[in-house]
């Protein structure tokens, strides 16, 4: 039955049947029909008061864990129900709206998958698959008579996957429940709604050890020996700041006070990751809202991917649009955590209108740098000429296209570049791997 009709069919049909009796009884003067036509409806009228003059809704709780999620991820939503009722009430159901972003992982669709086909593929970054909507649903429990007044508290569990990047929003929570005697049925509905940051997909890309010099990967120290071995190092006291590697102790016992190595000297390699914000390079959706043009989806998918590892991998890295613009703050060696959080940022992240690759030449121009990404979405001849010498002032150039025109990539290759191509739906993996190790990166369907 509809939301403004209260009764369920079967108190529908005692509404209709009382009726009819009372029809009957006032054609054909049969007394007991009337009878039979009161206790209908006061049978109907004592379940309509059960429900809506003696029971009502205290309030709810919702929390979500993890904090963030990330696209293709799964994530627990724990709400906390209360209802205070006079009366007991028989099992009815709930429903907890999900706005579109994310996905309600059914326990039941799940585990017949699960023993009869195998588990489905993963989502990947820039699917153009439809972002999932509708609703979590299940079975709310029967609640007890609470006469003295304390209110009812069910917990409900219920699993959701982040499908589009953004920030969806969980609710209203809805428990519809019925009289014991099925006849009327009363929805509450609890307005309150919980934001959910969809993080873009971090895919973890391979490592970068086989590669030599400064694109080696990991974080090196270097020292200057001044004499012919440690003994004829010349340590200095210590200040807050340095190192505990650099601790001469042996110097600091015989001064009584740390002393450190005052010609080692630390090197941290740093990496800078481009990534271009220009709409004309993807389409409009990429600026009307997050997850709405799968093509910006998969080069921001690519560019926390990259972060990720040059962090693994020991790197400070430098996240920029390709004018200059920093992204998020300075990401340090190590700080997984970091990445985490820039992550979270990257949430809400749209394109600009401007096109401001050409600005990236001159931020290139000076000394040589280390590792270099840069993300691009639309990809010509012409946009190859332009960067063609930005490869020769950094230790590893890689060049990601979403969507390369024509032999693009080709002629940035022949300029010096390490390319690859990262349409939606491509194995980023693959890509990268390509561009590393070979210098020219394979498109891979």
């Amino acid at each position: 039955m509809g939301r403004l009709w209260p009764l369920t069919i079967r108190g529908t049909g005692a509404v209709l049947l009382g009726l009819g009796c009372l029809f009957v009884a006032a054609d054909r003067g049969v007394v007991q029909l009337l009878y039979v036509a009161m206790l209908l409806f006061a049978v109907v009228g004592a379940a309509l008061f059960a429900l809506y003059a003696v029971r009502r809704a205290e309030g709810i709780t919702r929390t979500v864990a993890p904090d963030v999620l990330t696209v293709g991820r799964e994530g627990r939503v724990t709400v906390r129900v209360s209802l205070r009722a006079a009366l007991a009430s028989g099992s009815g159901t709930w429903r907890d709206a999900l706005a579109p972003g994310l996905a309600w992982i059914d326990p039941a669709r799940e585990g017949a998958a699960d023993a009869d086909t195998p588990p489905p593929p993963a989502i990947t970054a820039g699917s153009r698959r439809t972002a999932a909507t509708g609703a979590a649903r299940g079975v709310f429990p029967a609640l007890e008579s609470g006469l003295r007044g304390e209110a009812h508290t069910v917990d409900i569990d219920y699993r959701v996957r982040g499908v589009r990047r953004g920030m969806p929003a969980i609710g209203p929570f809805s428990v519809s429940s019925t009289d014991p005697f099925g006849l009327v049925r009363r929805t509450h509905l609890m307005s309150e709604r919980t934001t959910v940051v969809v993080a873009p997909e971090i895919v973890d890309l391979p490592t970068l050890s086989d590669l030599p010099g400064e694109a080696g990967g990991t974080r090196h120290s270097t020292t200057n020996e001044l004499g012919q071995g440690t003994d004829n190092l010349i340590p200095r006291a210590y200040v807050p700041g340095d190192s505990m590697r650099r601790i001469h102790w042996r110097a600091s016992a015989h001064r009584d006070e740390l002393m450190v190595r005052q010609e080692e000297q630390e090197s941290t390699p740093s990496a800078t990751v481009v990534l271009d914000l220009s709409t004309r390079r993807y389409t409009m959706d990429a600026m009307r809202g997050p997850g709405l043009d799968p093509g910006f989806e998969s080069a921001v998918s690519a560019c926390i991917s990259a972060v990720a590892r040059f962090v693994r991998e020991g790197y400070t890295v430098a996240v920029i649009d390709s004018d200059g613009h920093a992204l998020g703050d300075t990401l340090e060696g190590g700080d997984v955590a970091a990445v985490e959080v820039l992550a979270g940022d990257f949430a809400t992240l749209l394109t600009r209108r401007d096109d401001h690759l050409a600005q990236l030449v001159p931020l290139f121009a000076g000394a040589t740098s280390g590792p270099l990404v840069v993300i691009v979405g639309q990809f010509d001849a012409a946009d190859a000429a332009l960067l063609a010498p930005v490869a020769h002032h950094t230790s590893l150039p890689l060049l990601f296209a979403v969507a390369p025109v024509a032999d693009a990539l080709s002629r940035a290759a022949e300029s010096g570049w390490r390319v690859g191509a990262i349409p939606p739906d491509v194995d980023l993996v693959l890509a990268w791997q390509s561009a590393v190790e070979r210098g020219v990166g394979r498109v891979v369907a």
